[in-house]
Formats: C-alpha cells, sequence, structure tokens
C-alpha cells in the first residue's frame, strides 16, 4: 500500500512538473510571439493577394490550403532552429540578420513596382489568371514558398526572445504554441479580410434594419481602400523589421554606431515631452530602422536588378 502510495505521490509531482512546464512554455510563447509583431503583420497584410481573380467559393479553401501550409513549414522549421540555438547559437543572429535583408529587399521591391511606370494593371493580370487552369496550385505553392521565408524569421525572432537557460522541451513547446498562435491569428485574419466584402453584401441586400443594409454598403465600399492600407501597412513594417533586425544584429556583432545613432536621435526628439515620450521616441526609432531597412533594400534591389541582367544577357547569347 506505501509503494502504491509513492507511486502516486511520483506521479503527482511529475503532473505537476508539467502542467508548471506547459505554463511556462505557454507564457514565454506569448510574450517571444510578440516580439516577431512586425514580422506577423506583414505575414497577414500579403495573403489576402493570393486570393484576388478567384471565386467567392474558392477563397477559403485557398486560405486553408496556405495555413496548412504555414504550419508544416513551422514544423519543419522547429527542429532545425533548436539544434542551432544548443549547438550553434552564434549562428541565430547572422540568419536574423539574412531574414532582416530579404525582408528589407522584398518591401524596397513593392515600392520600386508601385513607383515604377512600367507595372502590370491589376486588370490585366486578373484576365490573366482567370485563363491559366493551373492558377490555383501555382498561387498556393507561391504562397507557401514566401510563407516560407516569414515563417523563419517570425520562429527566429520568437527563439531569440525566449529566456536563455530553459530546457530544450519549454523552448519546443514554446516555439510550437507561439507558431501555432501566430497561423490562427494571421490566417484567420486573412479568412475573415477576404470574406468581408460577401458578408457586406449580404448585410446590404438581405439586411432587415437600414443600419444594417447602410454598414453592409459601407464595408462593400471601404473593403478596396481598407485592402489598399492594408498593404501599404505590410510593407512599411516589413522594411522597418527589417531594417531593425540589421540594426540590432550589427550592433550584436561589435558594431554599435547604427544602434547608437538612432537611440540618440529618438532621445533628442522626445527630451522635454511631458506626456507620450516613450512613444515618440518608439516612433522615431521605429522610423530611422525603416529609413535604413529602406536604403538596403534598394541597394540588393539594384544589385540584384544588375545580376539578373547580366546572366539574361549571357543566356541570350548563349541561345
Amino acid at each position: 500500500m506505501s509503494g502504491l502510495l509513492a507511486l502516486l505521490d511520483d506521479v503527482a509531482a511529475i503532473a505537476k512538473l508539467a502542467a508548471t512546464s506547459v505554463d511556462d512554455a505557454f507564457g514565454q510563447a506569448m510574450k517571444a510571439s510578440s516580439k516577431a509583431a512586425g514580422a506577423v503583420i506583414d505575414d497577414a497584410a500579403v495573403a489576402p493577394k493570393y486570393v484576388q481573380g478567384f471565386s467567392a467559393a474558392r477563397e477559403l479553401p485557398i486560405v486553408g490550403k496556405i495555413a496548412l501550409g504555414s504550419l508544416r513549414n513551422k514544423a519543419l522549421l522547429l527542429p532545425g532552429l533548436l539544434l542551432l540555438s544548443y549547438f550553434l547559437p552564434q549562428a541565430i543572429a547572422p540568419l536574423l540578420m539574412l531574414g532582416g535583408a530579404y525582408l528589407c529587399f522584398e518591401g524596397a521591391e513593392k515600392v520600386w513596382h508601385v513607383l515604377s511606370p512600367g507595372h502590370h494593371d491589376l486588370a490585366e493580370a486578373v484576365e490573366r489568371k482567370k485563363a491559366d487552369p493551373h492558377l490555383e496550385k501555382k498561387k498556393v505553392s507561391g504562397a507557401i514558398k514566401t510563407d516560407f521565408i516569414l515563417s523563419a524569421e517570425i520562429m527566429t525572432i520568437t527563439l531569440s526572445a525566449l529566456p536563455e537557460g530553459q530546457s530544450i522541451w519549454v523552448e519546443a513547446g514554446a516555439l510550437a504554441i507561439a507558431g501555432l498562435l501566430i497561423t490562427f491569428v494571421v490566417y484567420g485574419a486573412v479568412a475573415l479580410i477576404v470574406k468581408a466584402d460577401d458578408l457586406g453584401l449580404a448585410m446590404a441586400q438581405h439586411g432587415r434594419l437600414g443600419l444594417t443594409r447602410g454598414l453592409g454598403r459601407l464595408i462593400v465600399k471601404g473593403m478596396p481602400t481598407f485592402l489598399s492600407a492594408l498593404t501599404i501597412v505590410g510593407t512599411a513594417a516589413m522594411i522597418w523589421v527589417g531594417g531593425s533586425i540589421i540594426v540590432h544584429g550589427v550592433s550584436e556583432m561589435g558594431w554599435h554606431l547604427p544602434e547608437e545613432m538612432i537611440h540618440h536621435a529618438s532621445e533628442v526628439v522626445s527630451q522635454g515631452l511631458e506626456t507620450g515620450r516613450a512613444a515618440v521616441a518608439w516612433v522615431v526609432t521605429a522610423f530611422l530602422d525603416g529609413v535604413l531597412g529602406l536604403a538596403l533594400g534598394a541597394v540588393i534591389v539594384a544589385g540584384w536588378s544588375l545580376i539578373s541582367g547580366v546572366f539574361s544577357k549571357g543566356h541570350g547569347k548563349a541561345s
């Protein structure tokens, strides 16, 4: 009897320890995932474009396929990141910086497409989409590939924000919880965004109250403006996050000047303010991080265009 009681006591202690570990992992996942907010905003802003031009009946299935692909991406990334954190932790900062440079490149490329007079007309692009019977598969595949880069950045930022000295199981649990939570939030928001116009149309046509019908018409009319604004916010978040990662990364590697200059500028602008000083300092820091991110992205875009041009010319001569 005493042996049974001792066994039950051991089981209770193990269960309590497991519950504490789960609680620690969940709490750390919530805190760490907030550090990746900028990349999460960008992920949510980028995804809706992949369902443009498709019928309303295909929108949610496409979002669902991309969400499942995103979960697979994070499941593939998790063990690799954990192994890096334990056996090669010095590689985390360069990987973050590489992802940050990619975000700067993507953001600067979007800005260039807007400013360039030769960008494609959306109506023509939609017509081309309708003519391609394999378009859905291609768009889902492209979205999952883009998500892999953003997921790697989000998971790496989350991992770098976790406290040091944790057990590998707590870190794995925190990363898994953060990955599930972020995927649910991102693609849940995307599903709401892409179906908002259908909801607004239903409210405008079938609402019993004048207020409901008016709200539905407002949603339908406002969605194009909202999607345009979301694209702008996503691009700005991409450039800001990329720039801040680069600035922080080069500081960790020994070059403190960019980070110190930005910090000094934020203090100069915000000093003397009685209210909102922290908010103003954050805005200045984010703005300057974004300026540096845009400049770096522009350099990468120019370099990539030059390299692509050289390779295309070489291929043309060879053929």
